[in-house]
């Protein structure tokens, strides 16, 4: 059975994520893409994976390269457009921390500068993976994307279950408070 891939992007839009932009350099310029498939994968060591369409520019940067994970803030939308194809007015602002890191886009909510790890067949996506060399993280609301549109995250509503189960291996990783 062949599924319809506007249906599939429908159903699949039913879960919720949060929205990133994987930036990275190619021919000495910074470049972006948003995308809402990414995860982490190991903590030891540490991976996260991005998922890009094979069509997008920074797909054709990505291959071997350094790259870093913008995870947006709720008011950011505007980056997300702009790394989506419909640019802003004025240029995104950059931070360019040097060294074999990648670039990054000022006030995002977390950021994560990765070396390149493996990649990946993945159909008409290729799949990035990437070892945590730099983290950066502030408080904040993340945007968040559902079912085609941009929205607020809610209310907590209540605590993390698995902390107390041996789903947990291990909470010195997580942050107290």
């Amino acid at each position: 059975m062949r599924t319809d891939p506007r249906t599939l992007r429908t159903c699949l839009g039913h879960f919720a994520t949060g929205v990133t932009v994987v930036t990275c350099e190619g021919d000495g310029t910074a470049h972006g893409a948003t995308v809402n498939s990414f995860t982490a994968v190991s903590l030891e060591p540490p991976l996260v994976l991005v998922s890009l369409d094979r069509n997008t520019k920074a797909c054709k940067y990505l291959d071997g390269k350094p790259f870093t994970i913008n995870v947006l803030r709720e008011r950011q939308q505007d980056l997300a457009l702009h790394f989506a194809g419909k640019p802003m007015a004025d240029e995104p602002e950059w931070e360019h921390p040097g060294g074999d890191l990648a670039p990054r886009l000022a006030g995002a909510l977390a950021t994560a500068a990765c070396a390149p790890w493996r990649s990946y067949d993945g159909g008409d996506h290729v799949l990035y993976l990437g070892e945590i060399r730099e983290i950066s993280f502030s408080d904040g609301d993340p945007l968040v994307f559902y079912a085609g549109k941009f929205r607020h995250l809610g209310k907590a509503v209540g605590t993390v279950p698995w902390l107390e189960s041996g789903d947990c291996p291990s909470l010195s990783w997580f942050p107290a408070g």
